[in-house]
């Protein structure tokens, strides 16, 4: 994962209610989207990128009164930090399961063209 990727995911607005949503309680992209105001395809796009970067996890399909197969999406961040020291950027997430991804340092002078 590249720092700026991450650094944009945890100060983007609905990855971020995704998140903290799904940290103590699962909830469907419907609950998601109806409990913090996020359109439905918008939710759904942030969900695949959260679950793509392991950030969040999928932990039951249940099967609604209409006939229908929801996600049930449960968070596994525990912890986020971000850093800028001496011209450089870091950021790591440290997931519930005890695992800790780290996108290293990167200089932000060589990233960063003015």
């Amino acid at each position: 994962m590249q720092p700026f990727e991450a650094m944009q995911l945890m100060t983007d607005e609905y990855a971020v209610k995704i998140l903290v949503g799904t940290m103590r309680k699962p909830r469907t992209a419907i609950d998601l989207s109806e409990l913090f105001g996020i359109p439905i395809a918008a939710c759904y796009r942030k969900i695949r990128l959260l679950e793509e970067m392991g950030l969040i996890t999928c932990i039951e399909r249940k099967l609604t009164r209409e006939g229908k197969r929801i996600s049930v999406y449960q968070s596994q961040l525990k912890n986020a930090y971000m850093s800028f020291e001496d011209g450089r950027m870091r950021v790591r997430f440290e997931l519930a399961n005890g695992v800790v991804q780290d996108s290293g340092d990167q200089s932000l002078i060589t990233t960063i063209t003015v």
